[in-house]
């Protein structure tokens, strides 16, 4: 879930080519599957849970309009893990973004429910998702997009490989106050180990 209590800073990664990827299994029961026709609704249950968007339905209209049209893709490239019971919980997918005329292969929309939070379901979908996207990009840089919100997913894409960069104009991504996430991170980190 966004920490909304600091401030709100970008926060742009990038993992080097040739950086391993770590695996992670799921507990007994659960398993990761991709996306089909209809996943749009548990794509939008999955993002409102953790406040990425306001509500459900302002959350299926961002998917509809900016994913639906590359619906060919979702089916290779959005992961989702299902519980026993068949309910889809976390969700992750392995997309693409241009910096000018470079397109270059992005890690988007990393989110669990709060109720599966913290019982690695997160690490089991960013190295599926990694998977996937070696399998179709190739073995590049890959990139992705947080924020000072999500400052307890830093910690999980770091052991995933990605390193936080103070690259300027990523994806349209100004990047341009690096030092102020910086003291955020830092300050939020000191709190995890003094309390």
């Amino acid at each position: 879930m966004l920490d909304k209590s600091v401030p709100f800073f970008d926060i742009l990664m990038h993992r080097k080519k040739g950086t391993p990827i770590k695996r992670h299994p799921l507990p007994d029961g659960y398993d990761i599957v991709l996306f089909k026709p209809g996943d749009e609704w548990n794509w939008a249950k999955i993002e409102a849970s953790v406040l990425e968007f306001d509500d459900e339905g302002a959350a299926l209209r961002y998917f509809q309009a900016d994913r639906m049209p590359y619906v060919r893709e979702l089916v290779r490239r959005c992961a989702f893990v299902v519980d026993p019971k068949g309910e889809k919980v976390g969700t992750a997918t392995a997309w693409w973004n241009y910096t000018g005329v470079r397109r270059d292969p992005w890690l988007h929309w990393v989110a669990v429910k709060p109720p599966f939070q913290g019982l690695g379901f997160g690490k089991a979908l960013v190295g599926e998702v990694l998977s996937l996207m070696r399998a179709i990009e190739g073995d590049r840089d890959y990139y992705l997009h947080t924020q000072t919100w999500s400052h307890k997913a830093v910690n999980m894409y770091e052991n995933a490989g990605f390193e936080i960069t103070d690259e300027r104009n990523l994806a349209g991504y100004e990047n341009g106050h690096y030092d102020e996430a910086m003291q955020v991170l830092k300050s939020v980190r000191r709190q995890y180990i003094y309390g």
